[in-house]
């Protein structure tokens, strides 16, 4: 597939920038079929041989998201702006995002089930804690019965002493 993009030249800190058309997969600095323009980032200024552009265009060639912009803005071609940059890095930090997200819910998944697990530990001891108290209690109210028993048992044993006097 033929691709219109950039390729830069010029000297360090002094980019320019060649329009050629090649092969999407060959190196961009390497030959090309056709040299259609320039462009200097400095001063904003373009110029392309619009009537070679179209020709590409016509038999099928693509154009790089970026030439795409410059030649709608500079009016070569007419069509709507596209969203420029490398969208295969961006799609890959939006997957790694969505795995480590993923990974923080599962851990806060995992938090929630232990949290859940010690409640119900805690829950539980707090249960046999209160039968423990309960059977605490019941034995201490029948040793109070006992006690009031006894108590009575003398009572009546006193009156029966104190009768036959």
């Amino acid at each position: 597939m033929l691709t219109i993009r950039l390729s830069r030249i010029g000297k360090k800190n002094k980019a320019m920038y060649r329009l050629i058309i090649s092969e999407k997969t060959k190196d961009p600095y390497g030959r090309s079929l056709e040299i259609l323009g320039s462009y200097n980032p400095h001063t904003k200024e373009l110029q392309a041989k619009g009537e070679r552009i179209k020709y590409w265009l016509s038999k099928g060639s693509q154009m790089s998201a970026t030439v795409n912009n410059l030649l709608i803005k500079n009016e070569v071609i007419k069509g709507e702006k596209v969203k420029s940059g490398n969208s295969k890095k961006k799609n890959e930090e939006k997957a790694e995002e969505a795995k480590t997200e993923e990974k923080q819910e599962d851990k806060k998944v995992e938090e929630v089930k232990e949290e859940v697990k010690t409640e119900e530990k805690q829950e539980d001891k707090k249960v046999e804690e209160t039968k423990a108290e309960e059977k605490q209690e019941d034995k201490k109210q029948e040793e109070v019965k006992v006690e009031e028993v006894k108590t009575e048992d003398k009572k009546v044993e006193e009156v029966k002493v104190e009768e036959k006097k």
